[in-house]
């Protein structure tokens, strides 16, 4: 009595290939005690002076989820929280010399974790794939839906 499916699982394909590289980036950066969320800060903080606010948002991150990474970069001895040199009102996450280090090196596995994924396409269904899903993501897909009963983003378990 089921519905038969008239389209491909869009939301099944692009869940399950999420949630196995989000798996593949948490094992390989955990070799050099990191998260990915700590690995997203460290870059983005490195880019230019930036707030923990805009970090999270750079980060698609919650305020408590951006204080828990923070408190763990600082506690590492990789970032830390000081003054703005533009606002002496705001705070923002600086990189340390070793956060530094630590922010190329693991730029070097995500981009390995990546390559490595597409390695397993042709060179031609990567080029196709990447402009697609980057048709969606700047078209159709940007913004997320409003609704009373939000969906809930997928877990990325505990790092």
């Amino acid at each position: 009595m089921a519905p038969a499916r008239t389209a491909p699982d869009l939301s099944f394909l692009l869940d399950h290939t999420s949630h196995v590289l989000r798996t593949r980036m948490a094992a390989a950066l955990d070799e050099i005690g990191l998260t990915a969320r700590m690995h997203c800060v460290l870059v983005h903080a490195l880019g230019e002076e930036r707030t923990q606010a805009q970090l999270a948002e750079l980060g698609d991150m919650d305020k408590t989820t951006m204080v828990v990474t923070v408190d763990a970069l600082e506690a590492a001895g990789l970032a830390e929280r000081r003054p703005s040199s533009t606002d002496r009102r705001a705070r923002i996450i600086a990189v340390t010399e070793e956060g530094a280090r630590v922010a190329r090196r693991s730029q070097k596995i995500v981009d390995g974790v990546h390559a490595e994924a597409l390695a397993s396409l042709s060179e031609g269904d990567r080029s196709v794939l990447l402009r697609a899903l980057n048709g969606l993501v700047e078209g159709h897909l940007a913004v997320p839906a409003e609704s009373p009963r939000p969906a809930r983003r997928a877990r990325q378990g505990a790092k």
